[in-house]
C-alpha cells in the first residue's frame, strides 16, 4: 500500500514525475526492455527524450555518427526537445504515458522507487544521474458526503491541500470566515483566487466581495473603497454576470435589483485599487434584465436572453465590445432559441455560442441550440449521447473541447448528475452522480475552472436546494472524461482552438504551442529492425526542423499580435482623448446656446412690452383727437355766443342785446 500511496496520480511533481518513470521502466538498466514491451516504438521514444530532458536536461552530447539507428533516433528526439524547461518535460512524461497506459496508477503497487541512473546511450561512457528521494505517502482524508456516508479519498497535503482522485466531488477543508449562503450569484477566478459577488439570500439580494485562496483554501472579504463616481457599496443584485478582464478586473454585468434601470449597467472592480466604478458604454444597451447568459469570445461579450424587470422572458442578443465599449444589438437568421433565462452558454473553437436548457416561469428546456457568429445563423443539431435531463439553474465550464455542466433543477428537485458535452462531436456523457439533496444538485451555484500543478480543477459553490448553501466543493476531471469523447465520433462542428467562456481559465500561446509540438514530436519514428538509420535521422530532422520553423512562427505572430494590440490600445487612448476634447467643447457650444437662449427670450419680452406700449400711444392718440374735436367746438361754439351778446363787456354793462332788424 504504500508503493500505491507513492505513486497515487495526485502527486506533486517532480514526485509524480518520478514515480511515473519508475512505473515506465526508466529504473537503471540502460536499455530496459520492460519500456519497449509496454509502449509502442514511437511512445517509448518520446518517453525517453522528456525523461532525458527532465531529469539531465537539454541534450549537450554530439550526434552520434557510428550508433546504430536506435542510438541516432534517441539522439535526434532527445536533441529535438531544444531547451525545454524540466517541470514541462515531466509534466508532459506523465500526460505522454497517461495517454499510452490510463490506468498506470492502478498497476504503480508493482513498482518501487529505486534511486534512478541515466539510460546508457554510450556503452563507452556513462552519465550518473542524481537519485531521487522516496516519495512521501499522501495523507489520507475521511471526507463525509452529504447524505451522511463517507468515502476514503487520498489528499495531497500541500498547505491545505489538493484533491488527487478524479471524477468525483470533494468538499476541501476551508479556513477563514464563510461568506452567507446564497444563490444567483457570480464567480470568476483571478491569480488563483476564487471572487464571488453578490447574490440572493432569504430573498434579499447581496452586494459583499468574498475571496477565496485557492492555494491555500481560505476565504476573506475583498476590501472595498469608495471612489468619486461609485461609493463602497455597490448596488445588491443577483442573476448577474461576473467577466474576468485584463488581468486585474472584475467587470460585474447586469442583474435582478430592488430598483431595476431602463438598461443594463457595466461595473468594475479594480483589484489593485479595491474600487467600484461604472463603466461608460456607447450604442444603444440592451433592456435591464437578470438570468442571462454572458460568454466572452475574444474581446466581446456576448448577452443572450434573460429576464427584465417585468419578469418578460427574452431571446435576443446583444455584443459589447470591451475594446471600445460599445453595445450592438444582433439580427440573427434561422429558428432561435425561445425565450429564457438561467441557461448556461459556451463558445466552441471561438466561432459556435452554445445555448443549453434553461427555463420559463412554467417549464424547463433540455434543447441545444448553437450560432455560428461568422454568419449569425442559429441551428439546432442533433445531440448523441446521453442526453442531460430538463434543467435551469445550472452552471458550466469548459475544458478544451469538453463542456461540463453541474447542478440546475427543474422546479421539482435538484439534478444529481455531472455530465459533459464534446463540443466537437456533440455527445454528452455522464461524469459523476451524487446522491441526497446536496448543494451540486442545487439551481443558482456557481462553477469556475481553476488549475493546480498543472491539472484542471472545477470548483463549485452555493446555490439553493430547499436551503442556502455556502460549501464549496471540487472535481478534478480525469484524462477519460476530458479527451475520450474527442478521440471517437465524427465531428459535428469545426475544430479548433479549445472553448472558452466568462468563467473560464484562458491558455497562453505558449501552452498551445507545446500542445502542437507535443502531437508532433510524437510522430518521430522509432523502428528497432530498420538497418537503415541515414532515413530514420532524415525524418527525425525534418520535424524538427518544422518544429522549429513553426515556432519561429507562432512566436512572429505572438509579437505582431502584441504590437498590434498596443497600436489599438494607443489609438484608443488618442480617440478617448479627442472624445473627452469633443465633449467639452460640445459643453461649450450648449453654454453658449442656452445664453443666447436666454437673451432671445428678454428681447422678445421686450418687444411684447413695446408693442404694448405702442398700442396705448395709439389708444392716447385717438382720444388726443378727440379732445382737440371737441376743443375746436367749444371755441367755436363761444365765438358764436359771443357775436349774438355784445360780448361780455356789453352784458356787463347793461347793453340790451341787439334786435333784429325785420
Amino acid at each position: 500500500m504504500a508503493a500505491m500511496g507513492r505513486a497515487s496520480s495526485g502527486l506533486a511533481y517532480p514526485d509524480r514525475f518520478y514515480a511515473a518513470a519508475t512505473y515506465a521502466g526508466f529504473s537503471g538498466s540502460p536499455n530496459s526492455s520492460s519500456v519497449t514491451s509496454k509502449f509502442s516504438n514511437d511512445g517509448a521514444l518520446l518517453l525517453y527524450a522528456l525523461y532525458q530532458q527532465a531529469t539531465v536536461g537539454p541534450c549537450t552530447i554530439p550526434k552520434p555518427r557510428a550508433w546504430s539507428p536506435v542510438e541516432q533516433s534517441k539522439w535526434t528526439s532527445w536533441n529535438g526537445l531544444g531547451s525545454m524547461a524540466s517541470i514541462e518535460a515531466m509534466r508532459l512524461f506523465v500526460k505522454i504515458l497517461e495517454e499510452e497506459d490510463p490506468g498506470w496508477y492502478s498497476r504503480v503497487s508493482n513498482f518501487t522507487p529505486d534511486p534512478i541512473v541515466d539510460v546508457e546511450m554510450n556503452h563507452n561512457q556513462k552519465t550518473e544521474l542524481p537519485t531521487k528521494n522516496e516519495v512521501t505517502l499522501p495523507e489520507t482524508k475521511i471526507i463525509p458526503t452529504e447524505n451522511g456516508n463517507s468515502v476514503d479519498k487520498d489528499v495531497v497535503v500541500e498547505g491545505l491541500g489538493s484533491v488527487g482522485v478524479y471524477d468525483q466531488w470533494v468538499a476541501p477543508t476551508v479556513s477563514g470566515p464563510r461568506p452567507k449562503p446564497r444563490y444567483e450569484h457570480a464567480a470568476a477566478v483571478v491569480d488563483d483566487k476564487m471572487y464571488i459577488f453578490g447574490g440572493n439570500h432569504n430573498g434579499r439580494y447581496l452586494n459583499d466581495l468574498q475571496t477565496l485562496d485557492l492555494r491555500t483554501w481560505t476565504w476573506s472579504k475583498a476590501e472595498v473603497k469608495a471612489n468619486s463616481d461609485v461609493p463602497a457599496t455597490v448596488t445588491p443584485c443577483a442573476g448577474h454576470s461576473l467577466i474576468p478582464w485584463e488581468g486585474n478586473k472584475l467587470i460585474s454585468i447586469a442583474g435582478h435589483t430592488k430598483d431595476p434601470s431602463e438598461v443594463v449597467n457595466v461595473k468594475a472592480f479594480d483589484l489593485q485599487t479595491h474600487t467600484w466604478s461604472t463603466m461608460k458604454t456607447y450604442g444603444k444597451p440592451p433592456v435591464s434584465r437578470g438570468g442571462q447568459s454572458a460568454t466572452l469570445v475574444g474581446s466581446s461579450l456576448v448577452i443572450f436572453g434573460g429576464q427584465d424587470g417585468k419578469r418578460t422572458l427574452l431571446n435576443d442578443l446583444h455584443i459589447l465590445d470591451f475594446e471600445t465599449m460599445t453595445w450592438d444589438e444582433i439580427d440573427t437568421i434561422g429558428d432561435s432559441p425561445s425565450p429564457r433565462s438561467d441557461h448556461a452558454a459556451a463558445v466552441h473553437a471561438e466561432r459556435y455560442l452554445l445555448i443549453f436548457g434553461g427555463g420559463t416561469h412554467a417549464t424547463c428546456f433540455n434543447d441545444l441550440h448553437v450560432l455560428d457568429l461568422k454568419t449569425m445563423e442559429w441551428s439546432t443539431p442533433s445531440q448523441q449521447g446521453e442526453i442531460p435531463s430538463p434543467r435551469a439553474g445550472h452552471a458550466g465550464v469548459t475544458v478544451g473541447e469538453s463542456w461540463f455542466i453541474v447542478g440546475g433543477g427543474d422546479n421539482k428537485s435538484g439534478v444529481s448528475e455531472t455530465v459533459v458535452l464534446n463540443m466537437s462531436t456533440l455527445s454528452w456523457s455522464v461524469v459523476t452522480t451524487v446522491e441526497g439533496r446536496v448543494p451540486l444538485a442545487s439551481e443558482g451555484l456557481s462553477l469556475v475552472l481553476s488549475s493546480y500543478n498543472g491539472e484542471d480543477v472545477l470548483v463549485s459553490f452555493g446555490g439553493y436546494n430547499g436551503r442556502y448553501n455556502n460549501e464549496v466543493n471540487l472535481l478534478k476531471p480525469s484524462h477519460k472524461s476530458t479527451l475520450q469523447a474527442t478521440r471517437s465520433g465524427t465531428p459535428a462542428l469545426d475544430s479548433g482552438s479549445g472553448a472558452q467562456n466568462a468563467t473560464n481559465g484562458t491558455r497562453d500561446v505558449e501552452l498551445d504551442f507545446e500542445a502542437g509540438q507535443e502531437a508532433k514530436i510524437r510522430e518521430i519514428g522509432m523502428d528497432n529492425n530498420e538497418p537503415q538509420s541515414t532515413e530514420v535521422n532524415e525524418v527525425s530532422e525534418h520535424f524538427v526542423t518544422a518544429l522549429k520553423a513553426e515556432k519561429e512562427e507562432l512566436e512572429s505572430a505572438l509579437s505582431n499580435e502584441k504590437s498590434q494590440s498596443l497600436q489599438l490600445k494607443q489609438e484608443l487612448i488618442e480617440a478617448e482623448s479627442k472624445n473627452t476634447d469633443l465633449y467639452k467643447e460640445l459643453q461649450s457650444v450648449r453654454g453658449q446656446l442656452a445664453a443666447e437662449q436666454s437673451r432671445c427670450f428678454k428681447l422678445e419680452v421686450d418687444v411684447a412690452e413695446l408693442r404694448q406700449k405702442l398700442q396705448t400711444v395709439d389708444t392716447l392718440q385717438k382720444e388726443l383727437e378727440i379732445l382737440q374735436r371737441q376743443k375746436a367746438a367749444s371755441e367755436e361754439a363761444f365765438a358764436k355766443q359771443r357775436q349774438t351778446s355784445g360780448g361780455v363787456w356789453g352784458w356787463l354793462a347793461g347793453t340790451p342785446p341787439p334786435t333784429e332788424k325785420s
